[in-house]
């Protein structure tokens, strides 16, 4: 009986080599790339007893090109990428960025006054401060103890 030497990171290396092959060969525009969903931007919430924070990402959109929508219990946000690539004829341009429309609902933690809410728009990065309704700030829940066993 032979002994063979076994190197897993060879089959490692050779998968790469076959992803990359694939990404290499003119297939980017009919791969699963294209057929995606739309690609919403990344956010992050932050709450305290008097607002909500609302953080988006949404880089290479001008601030002209994003529809905002805020209602006292969800944010509505839409817009579009768009692309400014040019070719020559016999060019090709293979690209990893995003074009295209896309949207996202934010549901809120809280009811919001969405008549006072501020938004700051730089590098990217859209900036929400949604103060919480009046009741929302003021709400307090009894819990009742006697009950519990």
């Amino acid at each position: 009986m032979a002994l063979i030497h076994w190197n897993p990171l060879q089959e490692l290396n050779t998968i790469q080599r076959q992803l990359n092959h694939i990404f290499d060969e003119d297939m980017l525009s009919t791969t699963i790339l294209d057929r995606t969903a739309t690609k919403v931007p990344a956010a992050e919430l932050q709450e305290t007893d008097d607002a909500v924070y609302l953080k988006l990402e949404i880089p290479g959109v001008e601030g002209k090109d994003i529809d905002l929508q805020v209602t006292d219990k969800a944010v509505y946000i839409s817009g579009e990428r768009k692309s400014q690539t040019k070719t020559e004829e016999k060019g090709k341009i293979k690209s990893e960025f995003h074009y295209g429309k896309f949207q996202r609902v934010i549901p809120l933690p809280a009811r919001i006054q969405n008549t006072n809410v501020k938004a700051d728009y730089k590098d990217g990065i859209l900036h929400l401060t949604l103060p919480k309704a009046e009741e929302e700030k003021n709400k307090v829940v009894k819990i009742n103890l006697d009950s519990v066993g």
